[in-house]
């Protein structure tokens, strides 16, 4: 169990967002990085699309993923952003907050700034673990 899981409620900004920033960044490929939400939406939201291809990441064919302690299972890490206490104990696997403001109706200018903090936050996740 190496994987990192990104999580949220709905699996639609924050999380796909941290998951494909970690995988476009991270120096090891034997780890990679997995989103899922604990109430997920139908699709991941449509500005969250849009400022991702502005950096070269498409997410177009990304669907969200419902969060369950058996996928929890499957990780050593869950960095969450935003399910809080709806988000699965599991043990054995490490939790860590981040408190990053969900891009969801936000406008466009709002939504980079959460991308761009989240990219940051990010490479230093992958350089503080050697990931």
């Amino acid at each position: 169990m190496t994987d990192i899981m990104f999580a949220c409620v709905h699996n639609a900004g924050r999380s796909q967002m941290a998951a494909a920033f970690f995988n476009k960044h991270r120096t090891q490929d034997a780890i990679k990085g997995v989103s899922a939400g604990t109430n997920p939406a139908s699709e991941v939201h449509g500005v969250v699309r849009e400022i991702m291809l502005e950096v070269g990441v498409d997410l177009s064919n990304i669907a969200p993923v419902k969060l369950t302690p058996e996928f929890a299972k499957t990780v050593s890490t869950i960095i969450t952003m935003g399910c809080g206490e709806t988000c699965p104990y599991v043990p054995g696997v490490k939790i860590v907050d981040w408190k990053i403001t969900d891009p969801k109706n936000k406008a466009i200018d709002e939504a980079r700034e959460i991308r761009d903090e989240i990219e940051t936050k990010i490479k230093a996740f992958i350089a503080e673990n050697n990931y």
